[in-house]
């Protein structure tokens, strides 16, 4: 699975359990928020590590930014949109 389809079915459960969704928005708390993140994607049977987060967050905005005005400095630079944990867990607290 890719660290999206992770976060896919995460946020799936996340809705039907509540106690695991608090745990994960918990996440945001700890001194190492994607550390702690990625073990509880772990708890629940989900092989998903820090730096293929963030990785999988970097290339996803890199190939937006080279579709957009010819890619590199004349791209938008949009706040947050290479930080896939923080989009998820603003997503949860909006559940």
């Amino acid at each position: 699975m890719t660290p999206y389809e992770i976060l896919e079915e995460m946020r799936g459960l996340a809705q039907k359990d509540p106690a695991l969704r608090e745990r994960l928005i918990a996440t945001h708390e700890s001194a190492d928020p994607v550390d702690a993140f990625c073990r509880e994607c772990q708890a629940q049977g989900f092989e998903l590590y820090p730096m293929e987060l963030i990785e999988a967050g970097e290339e996803a905005y890199a190939a937006y930014r080279r579709s957009t005005n010819g890619g590199g400095e004349n791209a938008p630079k949009l706040y947050g949109q290479d930080d896939f944990y923080e989009m998820f867990i603003v997503t949860l607290k909006q559940m």
